[in-house]
């Protein structure tokens, strides 16, 4: 697609950190950090076992939904699509699990490959590279959280949210 094509200027516009869903591992809202100077997208993921279900590898794992804190934790699992090696911005290489799963932004769902990995030493539970944006939205680096902040909940409802 041309850079200046009438559908890309038609593309919603998101900022540089947003709230997403990933409604394949149970993961309702997580804060994303939006950097389409990354190409593969990754999710925090920890206590990730390895295992084999009709021929087919699978990781299961748990995720902190909320960053600086050890709650919210949601156990999930999936396919294994392949394993990569990544390469962090510190010029580490890394072999991580890939899985196929769908995000949510702005009431569009589409499916993404990410990534887990070890990602607790970071500002952001979740990266949203550019191969899972390319095409839908264009980002815009003065904003954040298009798709409305995250409610302040109080202390009875705390226990509900994922």
């Amino acid at each position: 697609m041309d850079s200046n094509s009438p559908e890309q200027v038609q593309n919603k516009i998101i900022g540089w950190r947003e709230w997403v869903g990933l409604p394949g591992l149970n993961i309702r809202r997580i804060k994303a950090k939006i950097d389409s100077g990354a190409r593969s997208s990754s999710l925090h993921a920890f206590d990730i076992e390895e295992y084999t279900a009709d021929g087919q590898q699978f990781v299961k794992f748990k995720v902190y939904t909320r960053q600086r804190t050890g709650s919210f934790v949601v156990e999930s699992s999936a396919r294994v699509v392949e394993f990569r090696e990544i390469k962090s911005s510190s010029g580490h290489v890394t072999e991580r699990p890939v899985i196929l799963t769908e995000v949510e932004i702005l009431d569009r769902k589409w499916p993404i490959e990410l990534t887990l990995a070890d990602r607790n030493q970071m500002g952001f539970r979740m990266l949203l590279g550019r191969e899972a944006i390319r095409g839908k939205f264009l980002i815009d680096s003065d904003l954040s959280y298009c798709g409305g902040k995250r409610r302040k909940l109080t202390s009875k409802f705390k226990r509900r949210e994922s």
